[in-house]
Protein backbone atom coordinates (compact mmCIF):
# COMPACT_ATOMS: atom_id res chain seq x y z
CA UNK A 1 0.00 0.00 0.00
CA UNK A 2 1.07 3.50 -0.82
CA UNK A 3 2.19 5.37 2.66
CA UNK A 4 0.39 8.74 1.14
CA UNK A 5 -2.91 6.78 1.16
CA UNK A 6 -5.48 7.58 3.90
CA UNK A 7 -3.31 10.34 5.46
CA UNK A 8 -1.84 13.36 4.36
CA UNK A 9 2.11 13.30 3.01
CA UNK A 10 4.30 16.18 4.21
CA UNK A 11 6.24 17.86 0.88
CA UNK A 12 9.80 17.99 1.45
CA UNK A 13 12.11 20.49 -0.06
CA UNK A 14 15.70 19.98 -1.15
CA UNK A 15 18.31 22.26 1.39
CA UNK A 16 20.58 22.01 -1.41
CA UNK A 17 23.26 21.56 1.48
CA UNK A 18 24.48 17.84 2.24
CA UNK A 19 24.96 18.03 5.69
CA UNK A 20 21.46 18.93 6.38
CA UNK A 21 18.23 17.43 6.38
CA UNK A 22 15.49 18.79 3.80
CA UNK A 23 12.70 20.83 4.78
CA UNK A 24 9.51 20.04 5.59
CA UNK A 25 5.98 22.09 4.30
CA UNK A 26 3.50 22.37 6.66
CA UNK A 27 0.88 21.05 3.86
CA UNK A 28 0.41 19.83 0.53
CA UNK A 29 -0.38 22.01 -2.67
CA UNK A 30 -3.39 19.13 -2.88
CA UNK A 31 -5.34 16.91 -1.54
CA UNK A 32 -7.58 14.37 -3.27
CA UNK A 33 -10.40 13.02 -1.32
CA UNK A 34 -11.44 9.84 -3.32
CA UNK A 35 -13.51 6.78 -1.45
CA UNK A 36 -12.38 4.29 0.49
CA UNK A 37 -11.74 0.55 -1.57
CA UNK A 38 -12.52 2.22 -4.61
CA UNK A 39 -10.89 1.96 -8.05
CA UNK A 40 -9.30 4.97 -7.68
CA UNK A 41 -7.90 3.83 -4.47
CA UNK A 42 -6.22 1.01 -5.71
CA UNK A 43 -5.09 2.43 -8.98
CA UNK A 44 -2.99 4.99 -6.88
CA UNK A 45 -1.93 2.26 -4.61
CA UNK A 46 -0.88 -0.07 -7.52
CA UNK A 47 0.65 2.91 -10.02
CA UNK A 48 0.91 5.36 -7.38
CA UNK A 49 1.68 9.15 -8.36
CA UNK A 50 4.48 11.16 -8.96
CA UNK A 51 3.02 14.38 -7.40
CA UNK A 52 1.86 12.14 -4.48
CA UNK A 53 5.68 10.51 -3.87
CA UNK A 54 7.03 14.04 -3.94
CA UNK A 55 4.41 15.15 -1.41
CA UNK A 56 2.89 17.87 -3.65
CA UNK A 57 -0.15 16.07 -3.37
CA UNK A 58 -2.23 13.82 -0.18
CA UNK A 59 -4.86 11.21 -0.70
CA UNK A 60 -7.31 10.74 2.14
CA UNK A 61 -9.79 7.66 1.49
CA UNK A 62 -12.95 8.50 3.10
CA UNK A 63 -16.55 6.11 3.54
CA UNK A 64 -18.91 5.75 1.31
CA UNK A 65 -22.82 5.64 1.63
CA UNK A 66 -25.14 2.60 0.68
CA UNK A 67 -24.20 3.01 -3.39
CA UNK A 68 -20.66 4.24 -3.03
CA UNK A 69 -20.65 7.82 -3.00
CA UNK A 70 -18.43 9.39 -0.76
CA UNK A 71 -19.85 10.52 1.93
CA UNK A 72 -20.69 14.64 1.87
CA UNK A 73 -17.64 16.95 2.55
CA UNK A 74 -17.69 19.24 6.41
CA UNK A 75 -16.39 21.90 4.71
CA UNK A 76 -15.20 23.78 1.37
CA UNK A 77 -16.23 25.97 -1.24
CA UNK A 78 -17.23 23.93 -4.44
CA UNK A 79 -15.84 26.40 -7.28
CA UNK A 80 -15.99 23.37 -10.14
CA UNK A 81 -17.65 20.46 -10.83
CA UNK A 82 -16.46 18.00 -13.03
CA UNK A 83 -18.23 14.70 -14.94
CA UNK A 84 -14.75 13.30 -14.99
CA UNK A 85 -11.14 13.03 -14.16
CA UNK A 86 -10.31 13.83 -18.59
CA UNK A 87 -12.26 17.31 -17.95
CA UNK A 88 -9.80 18.42 -15.70
CA UNK A 89 -6.84 18.40 -18.53
CA UNK A 90 -9.57 19.70 -21.11
CA UNK A 91 -10.55 22.57 -19.23
CA UNK A 92 -7.60 23.48 -17.87
CA UNK A 93 -7.77 27.05 -17.96
CA UNK A 94 -11.16 26.99 -16.71
CA UNK A 95 -9.69 25.33 -13.65
CA UNK A 96 -7.18 27.76 -12.96
CA UNK A 97 -9.98 30.72 -13.39
CA UNK A 98 -11.94 29.73 -11.23
CA UNK A 99 -9.11 28.87 -8.53
CA UNK A 100 -7.89 32.54 -8.99
CA UNK A 101 -11.25 34.27 -8.46
CA UNK A 102 -12.33 32.46 -5.44
CA UNK A 103 -10.53 35.32 -3.30
CA UNK A 104 -9.59 35.29 0.02
CA UNK A 105 -10.99 32.88 2.58
CA UNK A 106 -10.73 30.50 5.18
CA UNK A 107 -12.19 27.40 3.56
CA UNK A 108 -10.84 25.00 1.23
CA UNK A 109 -11.64 25.39 -2.45
CA UNK A 110 -13.09 21.87 -3.94
CA UNK A 111 -13.08 20.83 -7.44
CA UNK A 112 -15.66 17.98 -7.40
CA UNK A 113 -15.43 15.02 -9.75
CA UNK A 114 -18.18 13.24 -10.39
CA UNK A 115 -16.98 9.42 -11.44
CA UNK A 116 -13.55 8.31 -12.16
CA UNK A 117 -11.64 4.48 -12.26
CA UNK A 118 -8.56 6.33 -12.42
CA UNK A 119 -6.64 9.51 -12.84
CA UNK A 120 -3.81 10.03 -14.42
CA UNK A 121 -0.37 12.37 -13.39
CA UNK A 122 -1.93 14.95 -16.60
CA UNK A 123 -5.25 15.87 -15.06
CA UNK A 124 -3.59 16.18 -11.35
CA UNK A 125 -1.30 18.57 -12.85
CA UNK A 126 -3.92 21.18 -13.96
CA UNK A 127 -4.77 21.03 -10.73
CA UNK A 128 -1.76 21.19 -9.09
CA UNK A 129 -0.26 24.42 -11.21
CA UNK A 130 -4.36 26.16 -10.39
CA UNK A 131 -3.58 25.41 -6.92
CA UNK A 132 -0.15 27.36 -7.11
CA UNK A 133 -2.33 30.30 -7.43
CA UNK A 134 -4.17 30.69 -4.15
CA UNK A 135 -3.35 30.20 -0.46
CA UNK A 136 -6.22 28.66 0.19
CA UNK A 137 -5.93 24.63 0.48
CA UNK A 138 -7.26 22.97 -2.55
CA UNK A 139 -8.89 19.94 -2.78
CA UNK A 140 -9.77 17.42 -5.71
CA UNK A 141 -12.88 15.57 -4.35
CA UNK A 142 -13.67 12.02 -6.66
CA UNK A 143 -17.38 11.45 -5.49
CA UNK A 144 -17.53 7.96 -7.02
CA UNK A 145 -16.32 5.29 -9.16
CA UNK A 146 -16.58 5.43 -12.58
Amino acid sequence: MDAGIGRRRRARAATGDARYAPAVALEPRLIIELPRGGAVESQLERDGLDAVRSGEVAIEAGPTDEQGNLEAAAAGQVVLSVPSPEALRRQAQDVERVIRAAGTGEEPLVISVGAAEEVREQEIAAVLDAAGHSRRPVILRIERDA
